[in-house]
């Protein structure tokens, strides 16, 4: 398979995507929004986002299957399964805030081969494949060279459910804005993924996540040369709803920090 022939095809297929919903961003309105969960929204915006990817990954690789956040379409195939989603950061649309990206992944059987994520404002495109280096527009990038968390800045997200474990990720957080550069949480998983992966973070922690919300990010990260894992250091971050990203070399350190409070 041209995974690489595949991708540029998929960057033609978000930015098509993106033209869409930044021209909706023009006119959109508050009442136009729906409820899907305490602090989860989705509006048409991001269901005809959505149908758009699914059209077009479609004719790319006739008869895959899909999981997409607004379930659209909503099938495994045998060997490839597309898993997107069409607005990542919807509450910051919703907002008229500026980072929204659409993020897709190709699953090859269990193994994510391709991603691809488009943030809409800065019109920044990360991509990467099976074998290939990560890119932004189509220039290589890596992970930053900070070794030591005191020397990171660090993304996190608020998560929306699972607030059980609020008080052991706020301490978690508190401990990493005392000891680093500080942190960020800009409000979409897979461009703070992205921002690890060019390094303009060191590290990314999140929970209560879903697949499309991580699947395309971690892939363009670890071809960057960075690290990914689950809470527990295992490789269930894609499926598992919990996430650490980091650009390696603070990796065994800021693993350490996050199984302190959050280990299951």
């Amino acid at each position: 398979m041209n995974y690489e022939y595949i991708c540029k095809n998929v960057i033609s297929a978000a930015l098509d995507a993106g033209m869409f919903i930044q021209s909706e961003a023009l006119k959109f309105s508050s009442d136009k929004v729906e409820t899907k969960g305490l602090h989860n929204f989705v509006s048409y915006v991001d269901k005809k986002a959505e149908e758009m990817l699914v059209e077009s990954l479609s004719e790319i690789l006739p008869g895959s299957g899909f999981i997409a956040e607004e379930g659209t379409a909503e099938h495994h195939g045998e060997e490839l399964t597309w898993i997107i989603d069409p607005l990542d950061g919807t509450t910051n649309f919703i907002h008229g805030l500026p980072c929204y990206a659409i993020s897709i992944a190709l699953m090859e059987n269990n193994e994510i081969v391709l991603g691809v994520i488009y943030e809409l404002n800065t019109k920044e495109c990360f991509s990467a494949w099976k074998g290939s280096p990560a890119f932004l527009d189509g220039k290589p990038i890596t992970v930053s060279s900070a070794a030591t968390i005191k020397d990171s800045l660090i993304a996190t997200g608020f998560p929306y459910t699972d607030f059980a474990r609020m008080p052991a990720y706020m301490k978690s957080l508190e401990y990493f804005m005392q000891n680093s550069h500080g942190a960020r949480r800009i409000g979409s998983a897979a461009v703070d993924l992205a921002y690890v992966a060019c390094g303009r973070f060191e590290a990314f922690y999140e929970y209560s996540l879903q697949p499309w919300d991580v699947a395309a990010g971690a892939l363009i990260l670890k071809q960057a040369g960075g690290k990914v894992c689950d809470f527990s250091g295992g490789d269930n971050y894609i499926f598992g709803k919990e996430i650490v990203a980091t650009n390696g070399l603070i990796y065994d350190e800021f693993l350490g920090i996050v199984q302190k409070y959050l280990k299951p």
